[in-house]
């Protein structure tokens, strides 16, 4: 086959196609550093710290759904080692703590009750484990602590690892037997992903809410290597980390950058961004909230760019999320909710012809509308196709040119010029990997 052939052949799996449909979900970074005012907790921390005196996982969910999230990622454990949820394998938990109670479980069951899916994150970077760094006798450790939270709280739709990696009470790095985990996540899980240090969801490089023009799906395989993903992501509690954005990334899927690679995978990107600075709450940071101007931009750069969108809220020491970022998600669902409730060509069939002997998919309105937002999308079961296209509007008889667009994937939206209006539109692809599979062509 040639180059075009194998990239339209790459497709993904079912676990990925029901993961991309869920476009926006939360984070949730709670624990001790919660109650220490840290980031990153050295492992030392005592369990009898963590006291929350309201902690309401129904609050969390409730906020989630009014912002129009699919599901919460909660850190089960983060690096410091202390657990949210009842486990067999250590005390350095929740349960030993003063409130005494499986948050990991609270938060399961307000996730069903609002219909949200749940996801974990657990840091195999392990700060308090005296066996981190000793080899087989983690990765046993490891894995049971999976195989606990794999089977006690019902279908999770993910499991988070991120590439952090140091030294444990021990003076040792541990050396991670991925293919160890992956296959017992397959084994429990089989429908849950595996994101950014795993082979089903990839990071997008930075946690400043970037997202490239062209968000490819089909990339070399060689982005799937964990050493790299490691070395690229947060290696220390460094504020500055959270703003950066490599320089040398733009171009990762187009048929140049393919050109050089023989082995191709069908790896999505996730833009993982706190609502606040910090990933973890600091009662500094409640007049820091992220404008609603700003999560709208990552909203369209991520969910409007073949990406999904991981926004993280952290809770206030004692459970709750803050009125500040309960508002900020509240205007930011309402936002979603107005801006895409009402399809313009609702009913309307876009006819495949060709334009400037190229495809195109054209659509005839009784009236002539004005409309703010495109939304496009591929049928990604058959692959990523659509390299580049054209929006045109009919006006005196002729088409003109409206605006210019990449990449399509799963979902590509774009803010149309204001004052735009026509009976008569039609979307022209202009290059495309054999062939065209568009699933819809929205205005609203």
């Amino acid at each position: 086959m040639n180059l075009l052939e194998r990239l339209a052949a790459v497709r993904p799996s079912d676990r990925q196609l029901r993961w991309q449909e869920m476009e926006f979900y939360a984070f949730v970074h709670y624990g001790v550093n919660s109650f220490t005012d840290r980031e990153w907790g050295d492992g030392n921390e005592s369990p009898a710290i963590f006291n929350p005196k309201a902690l309401d996982t129904d609050q969390w969910c409730r906020a989630a759904r009014d912002a129009e999230m699919k599901g919460i990622i909660i850190t089960a454990k983060h690096h410091d080692g202390f657990c949210l949820f009842d486990t067999a394998h250590t005390t350095h938990s929740v349960m030993y703590s003063p409130y005494g109670e499986d948050i990991v479980a609270q938060l399961a069951r307000s996730c069903e009750k609002f219909g949200l899916r749940l996801g974990i994150y657990l840091s195999p970077w392990d700060r308090h484990d005296s066996r981190y760094g000793s080899g087989e006798a983690y990765d046993d450790y490891f894995c049971a602590q999976l195989t606990e939270l794999m089977t006690n709280y019902g279908e999770l739709f993910c499991l988070w690892f991120d590439g952090a990696c140091g030294e444990g009470p021990n003076g040792n790095v541990q050396l991670y037997d991925w293919e160890r985990y992956y296959a017992l996540i397959r084994k429990l899980q089989p429908g849950a992903v595996i994101s950014i240090m795993g082979p089903d969801v990839r990071w997008c490089g930075n946690e400043a809410g970037h997202c490239r023009e062209s968000e490819w799906s089909v990339v070399p395989a060689i982005m799937n290597d964990k050493a790299a993903i490691a070395t690229a992501s947060q290696q220390s509690d460094d504020t500055d980390f959270r703003t950066l954005i490599p320089e040398d990334s733009a171009d990762i899927g187009s048929r140049d950058a393919m050109s050089t690679h023989t082995d191709f995978i069908w790896y999505p990107a996730e833009v993982d961004v706190s609502i606040r600075h910090g990933w973890f709450y600091h009662a500094a940071e409640d007049d820091k909230v992220r404008s609603l101007e700003n999560l709208q931009e990552i909203y369209m750069q991520s969910v409007g760019g073949n990406a999904a969108f991981l926004l993280n809220i952290p809770p206030h020491f004692d459970g709750y999320f803050h009125e500040n970022d309960v508002g900020r998600l509240v205007e930011l669902g309402d936002w979603v909710r107005t801006s895409f409730a009402y399809d313009l060509l609702e009913g309307v069939t876009a006819m495949r012809q060709d334009i400037d002997d190229k495809p195109c998919f054209v659509v005839n309105m009784r009236e002539t509308i004005s409309p703010k937002y495109l939304v496009l999308q591929e049928d990604i079961a058959q692959g990523q196709r659509i390299e580049a296209f054209t929006l045109l509007r009919k006006s005196n008889d002729a088409w003109r040119e409206v605006m210019r667009g990449t990449v399509v994937g799963h979902k590509r939206i774009l803010c149309l010029p204001d004052g735009v209006s026509s009976n008569e539109w039609a979307l022209r692809i202009d290059s495309y990997r054999l062939d065209v599979f568009l699933r819809s062509f929205k205005m609203f």
